[in-house]
């Protein structure tokens, strides 16, 4: 693909920004503002939509590297585990589906995190969450500004910020079971005029699954590094502005598989792992650079401006075909059957290089400006990203003392090579203002993409020439939103608000049909001294659904990244979420937090799809890989010199499949409830000692049924650690 936006020319852009005149300033600016979703421009308890922080504070409490047990906490959110990691994770919102967070923006310091949000939205990256500082989580109307996809909602991650401290840091060391370490460490500070941090974030593990009779690693190793320089005008010039630079690295060994379990295997040994796939590995490397600038025109007007450049490269190396026969066609059941009878006889195996290069780059700048009781954001982004398959199959032999044998390598691009690209504008603008008591939100968002899938197939892997295919795309959408708060008294406030949500067609839907949706949501909040309350109910009315096909969805491989259309969809549910403190004598408090999520999501039309999760649909069909019911609970007592939380999470039957009435025993994945346990100790004012127990009561759970075959959740495991800050 062309490169539209070099990094070169947008860098000159932000730093010919500093020697712009304007007018001075007497309030100092703060680059963040321009990452962030709440702040001054946007204060949470005012925000007219369902809108959740959670703090450094409620992210040191449990201490969680995975994001979704995280998220579990935010009501409206789903998660679907996986690899009992978090790893990959596969997140919600209000009914969209979780496959591989493809239906929600996911931002990392305001930046779209995706490697190809456009282009290919079902991406196998998510930024590391045990090194952020804390996560915004936005739904409903009040979205408008974050795109492509304003259906679900948007979780923006805030990471490592500059200290404000002449130097400050912290070190995080963690042992736990099942080989896991932790080792987290950051140090900065923030000087007249320049400012920098630098951070290191390294866990580990070797698994909780067992490999039938050769035993491995099944676990992981993750390492993420990050620096950031911020260099601040003097206060001697005309205005104040500021300059950001971000430099992030990351790479990741994973032995991960999408070889599930029969029904009998699970019920005996869930925790076990077939022979065949002793092989499967990714590798994962994620480099990004962000240039962040914001100038003061005036005490009323300010210009927030990010550039932005991330390549991602994976290759997960995994079993594709068992004697011939793919995972979901009857491979699982001959690798089974081969751990339990070998008969001498040997497996031949497939493994394919699932090999990709994502990149995603763009600039993205905000005018912010208040006029009277009008605060006005307008948006300009330009973005390019794109996914490159360059894939190939090995033939191996396993024999019946489980050696391997290499019969034949595969030729780079012999079996996927393709790149599907996407060239976006969007432009917004937003004003909010105040009538009386009423708070009122009102915003315009456009988006204009241009797709492309360049296809040369398996027997040209030089790409010389033409490609087979070239097929290309373009559309554009217009998207309002309206919203409003209403301020009964100082402590309740009535919030609606309708949306018209969207989310672009990739380049591998055929028909080339947008995601569009009315969405409305209607609720309250209440804050009061140490009680918060909030409830809101939600509707989404789908013209159009999509639906991307992965691996993690089981597709076969000749559909994968196919993206199907389900036409017409009713979404509709509650989200309750209270949070009290109890003050008992002796300075024990008792913090207590609630939430719950009802949804009910069905297909309001008739059709067969190739998309397997589907199939013949009638009208009435629940969508699957969606709970009716979620609730969390976590109940704690803490003083100024220990804590101790309890957190339950409980998620109602889910089907695998369109379907409706009761669920079949093949489609169904029963429901769980998961305990969580975390202590700490602090041993002055900066060092603590912790101690948390995941799955405290061992319980065994089905997450997910990939190819037909299921996979177990991770089971209890203990962890210590040591925190120190300076």
């Amino acid at each position: 693909m062309k490169t539209n936006l070099s990094l070169s020319l947008v860098a000159s852009a932000l730093i010919g920004a500093l020697s712009h005149p304007a007018i001075a300033s007497e309030e100092e600016a703060k680059v963040t503002e321009t990452m962030t979703i709440f702040g001054s421009h946007n204060p949470l308890v005012l925000t007219p939509g369902s809108a959740h922080l959670i703090s450094q504070e409620d992210l040191d409490t449990y201490k969680f590297t995975d994001i979704m047990r995280t998220l579990s906490t935010v009501p409206g959110v789903y998660v679907q585990e996986e690899d009992g990691y978090g790893l990959r994770p596969n997140i919600g919102m209000r009914g969209t589906g979780q496959n591989r967070s493809e239906k929600v923006t996911v931002m990392e310091d305001g930046v779209l995190a995706a490697p190809a949000p456009y282009a290919s939205p079902a991406a196998y990256y998510f930024p590391t969450a045990g090194r952020m500082e804390s996560i915004e989580v936005l739904k409903g109307s009040s979205t408008i500004k974050y795109g492509p996809r304003t259906t679900g909602g948007v979780v923006n991650l805030l990471s490592r910020q500059i200290p404000d401290a002449d130097m400050a840091g912290m070190v995080d060391l963690s042992l736990g079971q099942d080989g896991f370490g932790k080792v987290h460490a950051y140090g900065g500070g923030q000087g007249d005029r320049v400012g920098a941090v630098a951070e290191v974030f390294h866990y580990q593990a070797d698994g909780f699954r067992d490999i039938n009779h050769v035993g491995g690693n099944t676990g992981f190793d993750k390492t993420d590094a990050l620096a950031k320089v911020r260099f601040t005008s003097d206060q001697g010039a005309q205005f104040h502005q500021e300059l950001e630079v971000k430099l992030k690295y990351s790479e990741e060994t994973s032995n991960e598989t999408y070889m599930g379990l029969t029904e009998e295997d699970f019920s005996s040994n869930p925790y076990s792992r077939y022979s065949a796939s002793q092989k499967d590995q990714m590798n994962t490397d994620h480099k990004q650079v962000q240039l962040s600038h914001r100038i003061e025109l005036t005490p009323e007007i300010s210009l927030g401006t990010v550039a932005y450049y991330n390549a991602f490269h994976r290759n997960w190396y995994k079993a594709s075909k068992i004697d011939g026969k793919s995972l979901g066609d009857g491979g699982i059941e001959t690798a089974a059957a081969f751990d339990a009878n070998p008969n001498g006889e040997s497996l031949s195996v497939d493994i394919k290089a699932n090999n990709r290069d994502y990149l995603s780059q763009g600039i993205q700048t905000e005018l912010n400006a208040v006029f009277g009781d009008h605060e006005l954001a307008f948006g300009l982004r330009l973005h390019e990203d794109e996914m490159d398959r360059f894939q190939w199959v090995d033939k191996y032999q396993l024999s019946s003392n489980y050696d391997w044998s290499l019969i034949e390598a595969g030729v780079p691009g012999t079996d996927s090579n393709r790149i599907d690209s996407a060239n976006a504008v969007a432009v917004y603008v937003q004003d909010q203002f105040t009538v009386g008591d009423f708070n009122i939100l009102a915003g315009l968002r456009y988006e204009d993409i241009e797709t492309r899938r360049l296809d040369w197939g398996k027997s040209n892997p030089a790409r010389i020439g033409a490609p087979n295919k070239d097929l290309k795309n373009s559309f554009d959408a217009l998207l309002p939103a309206l919203a409003a708060t209403w301020q009964i008294t100082d402590d309740l406030l009535i919030l609606a608000g309708v949306q018209k949500g969207f989310a672009p067609p990739a380049p591998g839907n055929a028909s080339g049909d947008i995601e569009e949706s009315w969405n409305y949501e209607f609720g309250s909040r209440y804050n009061a001294g140490e009680l918060s309350l909030e409830a809101v109910a939600f509707y989404s009315d789908y013209r159009n659904m999509h639906g991307n096909c992965t691996a993690a969805q089981g597709c076969d491989e000749e559909d994968l990244d196919n993206q199907y259309n389900a036409g017409e969809v009713d979404v509709k549910g509650l989200e309750l979420s209270t949070a009290y403190t109890f003050n008992a004598d002796g300075g024990v408090m008792f913090p207590l937090k609630l939430s719950y999520t009802y949804t009910d999501a069905k297909f309001a039309n008739e059709f067969s799809s190739d998309f397997e999760v589907w199939g013949d649909v009638k009208k009435g069909y629940e969508l699957p890989y969606l709970p009716e019911n979620q609730l969390y609970l976590s109940v704690g007592a803490q003083t100024e010199a220990w804590q101790l939380n309890l957190a339950t999470r409980y998620t109602d039957d889910i089907r695998t499949k369109a379907g409706a009435g009761s669920i079949p025993q093949e489609e169904l994945i029963e429901a769980k409830t998961v305990v969580d346990l975390s202590a700490r100790y602090f041993i002055g004012e900066n060092q603590e000692i912790y101690f948390l127990a995941e799955n405290l009561l061992d319980e065994a759970y089905m997450t997910t049924r990939v190819h037909g075959s299921i996979f177990a959740g991770k089971p209890r495991s203990f962890a210590a650690g040591y925190t120190v800050r300076f």
